[in-house]
């Protein structure tokens, strides 16, 4: 299919079934990070799955060519960014699969059905919006600090729109994981299983993988540690495995 890309747009090779996505240089793009979520989410067949803050749609585009979920939803609160996701979706024709909704997270309830979703996925905001003089129009800001949505907005939208033992798939930063598991309790998401990240084995950790459940039992596991670089700098085998190298 053919797709008129805008300035400063280039279409990326997303190295899994053919899948491509439209990314603009001058934006924020997707990292490390929403690959990592991407792989982390063990969701099952035919699943009902939503993307909260989807971005360029990254997730629910790579998700398709690794999972076999029936429908997915991608809210995106920015109209230009929505927009070309919505053209990326076109682009490996999955209309039919995946809807890019351009609205605010904090009113899903509005257009999505709550208690319904098998899983919810999110790789929000790390930064808090406390920090220095941000523009709330910038999109790399948006992307990073929590200028649109909170930490708790994402959690709780989560908890609304999850049906009972529905899974919460989420990518951090470590020094929120107190934040997170209380706020994760608070709506009644009971932290599952956690995967700390790091780039090299001697340092410590920069992100960290969470999955709750929806009124689980309490019992979290802990994952072996996932590292990205080996002694010579290269990917380590679990890295390469992850993007299907």
């Amino acid at each position: 299919m053919d797709i008129t890309l805008k300035e400063n747009e280039k279409v990326e090779d997303l190295q899994c079934k053919g899948l491509r996505i439209i990314q603009n240089k001058k934006w924020f793009c997707f990292g490390m990070d929403a690959v990592l979520l991407t792989n982390y989410c063990d969701i099952k067949n035919n699943s009902k799955v939503v993307d909260l803050g989807t971005g360029t749609g990254i997730i629910p585009i790579l998700l398709s060519g690794k999972r076999n979920y029936s429908k997915a939803y991608g809210i995106e609160i920015q109209e230009e960014v929505a927009e070309m996701a919505k053209r990326s979706v076109e682009l490996n024709k999955l209309q039919d699969k995946i809807e890019i909704l351009n609205a605010d997270l904090k009113n899903a309830s509005e257009f999505l059905e709550p208690n319904s979703f098998d899983a919810v996925i999110s790789n929000p905001p790390y930064k808090l919006n406390n920090s220095g003089i941000i523009n709330p129009e910038d999109k790399k800001a948006i992307s990073r600090h929590e200028i649109k949505c909170s930490l708790e907005d994402v959690i709780s939208t989560a908890a609304l729109l999850l049906k009972q033992y529905g899974r919460f798939y989420m990518v951090h930063r470590p020094d929120r994981l107190a934040d997170i598991i209380c706020l994760l309790r608070k709506y009644r998401l009971e932290p599952k299983q956690i995967r700390f990240v790091y780039a090299h084995v001697h340092d410590k950790p920069n992100m960290v993988l969470i999955r709750a459940s929806k009124h689980g039992n309490p019992e979290l596991k802990f994952d072996k540690p996932l590292y990205i670089y080996d002694d010579e700098g290269n990917y380590t085998d679990d890295v390469y495995k992850i993007y299907g190298m």
